[in-house]
């Protein structure tokens, strides 16, 4: 039977996953992180170092030599890589890619002699790509905010965000125009791989364009006058807008021992695809990823956005719109804090909370170590509310995770009430974590086999879109639950009572 392979590029690093639907099972992992696998690229987590901490840009390349390293690491497995069917992706949202008019003529040139992230470089007319970190657009996004108001949040999904992809090509339009006009192309993340992958431009899916401020969710099509103010002659400079099968292997992909002209997938990005991998893409179970960043998302029942401006919509792969909250502020906040405590991860995730109770007295921090996007904060800087530093470790622990937790129930209320959520993500391994969701929710928490869920969703929509495999026999195979924690009733007054401490400290209240 046939083999169907998923490609996530993440903030850190990529993965990939082989799956084999008639035997419900994952076949094959490989994966390379980007600090300690590429570190000639220069890019510690996936992101370039610049002195201002609004700026964050990667090098598109890195993304381009991850890609050969994953599958090279995957083909080592001994996988049969020539049954692979079709290939499905993701990649992190609102990340660009910009590229001169050489692009076109690169791709149908790539070679296997050579490394692909060299024959790619003299096609960039852009050397940096600002990615979902980045915070310095503000100026644009007032702009945008003034010509068209609320119009952005109605039409867009979300208003104009400073990450998002729209604000970023304004930026960059209006401080270096020569490279734009030099711009005969803007990419996604996920995009500018698949692009790679078929030897030729790909489409961009609902998915991951909602995230650009650019596409009107009623038409699914870029919008002409928000293109048109955002940057001149932008609408010719984007790829389309489409779905299923983008094109066929390359064949400079043939020496990892892939079948050339194997269909490729468009690629979507990677909330999208968590949200088919985790088995959450129709109505009823959210999901809760926690990676790089932490995110709330669920499939609409209906289309409306949020009514405070920090929930986004985008285009659910499975046909409908999804929801999403965002929080920039995830793992890598809490690896800070377990290194500033000087403890293992093993503390950090069971021992911290076997020594303190619900609620730590109402001991809260959030760890804002980078600018925050929810609620928007662009001066990073540790808020708590008791003496952090003096505290022992376990009791910062304890109030770094509820603090998490508890913004995450308060800033994801407008996209519903859930009994049942499911988690994601490195993060979701920690049983202190998993059970603090639970109780500050009220909700049960399930975990799955696959934590990979973005590669494992790229898989799945490979299998669907190419060869028809239905998307719930596959949710069914390969999403099973594997653990269950239940919410405490006895800890809900308990969290009740430390939402309005949360909000002042969002607030910045004087403690």
């Amino acid at each position: 039977m046939s083999y169907y392979l998923g490609i996530d590029c993440s903030t850190q690093g990529m993965k990939a996953l082989v799956i084999d639907p008639a035997a419900s099972r994952v076949v094959a992992g490989a994966s390379v992180r980007f600090t300690t696998d590429l570190p000639e690229f220069g890019c510690p987590d996936g992101v370039l170092p610049h002195p201002d901490p609004l700026i964050r840009h990667a090098d598109p390349l890195l993304w381009v030599a991850g890609l050969e390293r994953t599958l090279k690491r995957l083909q080592d497995t001994g996988v049969e890589m020539e049954r692979i069917a079709a290939v499905g992706g993701d990649g992190q949202q609102h990340g660009s890619v910009y590229l001169n008019r050489r692009f076109g003529e690169v791709l149908k040139r790539l070679s296997p002699d050579t490394p692909l992230a060299g024959q790619i470089a003299p096609a960039l007319s852009r050397p940096t790509s600002p990615i979902w970190m980045d915070s310095a657009t503000s100026q644009a996004c007032r702009e945008l905010d003034a010509r068209f108001g609320a119009r952005l949040r109605t039409e867009t999904g979300s208003p104009a965000i400073e990450r998002f992809t729209g604000p970023q090509i304004r930026h960059f339009a209006q401080r270096d125009p020569e490279r734009y006009a030099d711009t005969a192309r803007i990419h996604l993340v996920s995009s500018f791989l698949c692009s790679l992958l078929i030897g030729r431009d790909a489409p961009v899916d609902a998915g991951d364009g909602a995230g650009m401020n650019l596409l009107n969710l009623r038409t699914l099509s870029w919008d002409p006058e928000i293109t048109e103010f955002t940057a001149p002659g932008l609408a010719e400079k984007l790829p389309t807008i489409g779905s299923g099968v983008a094109g066929g292997l390359h064949a400079c992909f043939a020496r990892f021992g892939l079948r050339s002209g194997i269909p490729v997938v468009v690629w979507t990005g990677d909330n999208p695809a968590s949200l088919v991998g985790t088995g959450a893409w129709g109505a009823g179970a959210a999901v809760v990823s926690l990676g790089t960043s932490d995110t709330f998302f669920a499939a609409l029942d209906r289309f409306h956005t949020d009514p405070e401006g920090f929930g986004h919509v985008f285009g659910n792969p499975a046909g409908g719109f999804m929801s999403l909250t965002c929080f920039k502020n995830g793992s890598l906040a809490r690896d800070r804090v377990r290194e500033d405590a000087g403890v293992d991860w093993a503390f950090f995730d069971e021992t911290a909370f076997d020594l303190t109770p619900p609620g730590n007295q109402g001991r809260l921090a959030l760890p804002w170590f980078v600018p925050e996007i929810t609620p928007p904060v662009l001066t990073p800087g540790l808020r708590t509310n008791f003496a952090f530093d003096a505290a022992p470790p376990e009791v910062r622990i304890r109030a770094v995770v509820e603090a998490q937790a508890l913004s995450l129930r308060s800033h994801s209320l407008w996209i519903g009430a859930f009994d049942t959520l499911r988690v994601t993500g490195g993060a979701s391994k920690s049983p202190g974590i998993r059970q603090t969701l639970a109780d500050v929710f009220q909700s049960r928490v399930e975990s799955i086999a696959v934590s990979d869920s973005a590669a494992l969703g790229g898989a799945m929509l490979a299998a669907h879109a190419a060869d028809g495999v239905p998307l719930d026999v596959l949710t069914r195979g390969l999403t099973a639950v594997t653990a269950v924690c239940e919410p405490r009733d006895d800890v809900s007054e308990v969290y009740e009572a430390l939402l309005p401490e949360l909000h002042a400290l969002e607030r910045g209240d004087p403690i």
